[in-house]
């Protein structure tokens, strides 16, 4: 009797262990590789579910395509690369916010584009008010980065952050 609780014990601590596994075998033979987090939806959409998740409140804001004559007013710089991007900012407002989402190409170095985008950035861009270095964050997400300028930018980190699937 003991074996057989015994001999059950391992099998159910085996099982259990292939289970929990982070890779899984699949019937070929290859082995599954964990998916690199990402974010699926359209700049917009993407937009709509960061500011979603934060629970502050916020001033109305206009969506702007980035492109062209604006680079370098939302990102510091028109010396990176991407594939598309959009910008929120307040339409009137006191307040100095910020948030520009890029969709870059997988073959550019996001590390790079990331510290290009923190290094250019002027925090005081606008005419009356800016905010400090610390509430500057450049962040990923694979290939969609994020620019946040606001006293507040850390609820707007973790809001993207929680985008990824």
């Amino acid at each position: 009797m003991k074996r057989i609780l015994l001999l059950l014990l391992v099998g159910l601590l085996a099982v259990g262990a292939i289970g929990c596994s982070n890779n899984q075998e699949i019937a070929d033979g290859d082995v599954e590789v964990e998916k690199e987090p990402s974010v699926e939806g359209t700049l917009e959409e993407i937009m709509e579910k960061l500011y979603g998740g934060v629970e502050l409140e916020l001033p109305k804001t206009m969506y702007t395509v980035v492109e062209g004559d604006n680079i370098a007013y939302f990102l510091g710089t028109d010396e990176i690369t991407f594939a598309e991007g959009l910008a929120s900012e307040p339409m009137i407002s006191s307040l100095a916010h910020s948030v520009v989402l890029l969709r870059v190409e997988e073959d550019i170095d996001i590390e790079v584009l990331m510290n290009t985008i923190k290094t250019n950035i002027d925090p005081r861009k606008w005419i009356c008010v800016g905010v400090e270095e610390d509430e500057v964050i450049v962040e990923n997400i694979g290939n969609l980065v994020v620019l946040i300028m606001d006293q507040e930018a850390e609820a707007f980190h973790e809001s993207f952050l929680n985008l990824a699937e």
